[in-house]
């Protein structure tokens, strides 16, 4: 079973306050032209997005120069629904293993396209950060717009310890009851300090 994450791309899309907007447009048409296509204009933190490094560190790597193996591991979910500050508990040790890519479920897309979505988010701690770079892990997805606030440090540690973010995911409540399953975690392959991205979970039997 595959468990789409991702939020649909069109024009007018909610987008984190300050960027650019999503323009999405049929810009052929079989009827005039012979064929259909479309012009998509997109800044790369729109919808469900991955921040690599390069978004808020002082680097020249894009995210096309990581391996795809990035990307793709096995997940593990932590419920924190309706907490605001996500800390740091002792039975993570046991939940996260090495190397993982670790899904908060929130609860708060339940906000997304509202404006409270991009103000009221949940965050993360520095000890709940340690954890994951402790374990290794590849990634945190997050049903939020972002892990912290403005100054962002808790972007930069996570970046600076080569694990990405993320952000804007949707359905994570249904892996609720999955015992075990994949993320696959795509960004494009494009010169960028980050990317759009299509984020399935794949569920095991």
């Amino acid at each position: 079973m595959i468990i789409d994450l991702t939020h649909l791309i069109h024009s007018g899309m909610p987008v984190y306050p300050g960027d650019a907007g999503t323009v999405l447009e049929q810009s052929k048409q079989m009827s005039q032209d012979g064929y259909n296509n479309h012009q998509l204009s997109i800044n790369m933190h729109a919808g469900t997005h991955i921040d690599g490094p390069m978004h808020l560190l002082d680097i020249q790597q894009y995210i096309s120069e990581f391996s795809v193996e990035k990307f793709v591991g096995d997940g593990v979910l932590l419920d924190v629904y309706g907490i605001s500050v996500i800390d740091y508990k002792e039975e993570y040790e046991q939940l996260i293993k090495a190397e993982q890519i670790v899904i908060l479920y929130t609860g708060h897309a339940e906000l997304y396209g509202q404006p409270a979505y991009f103000t009221d988010y949940p965050v993360l701690t520095a000890e709940f950060v340690d954890l994951l770079i402790r374990k290794r892990v590849k990634m945190i997805g997050l049903d939020t717009p972002s892990p912290d606030k403005d100054p962002f440090d808790i972007h930069k540690r996570l970046f600076v310890n080569q694990i990405f973010i993320i952000e804007n995911l949707k359905n994570v409540k249904r892996l609720l009851d999955i015992d075990a399953f994949e993320i696959i975690a795509l960004p494009l392959h494009i010169r960028s300090d980050s990317s759009v991205a299509r984020v399935i979970a794949r569920v095991k039997l």
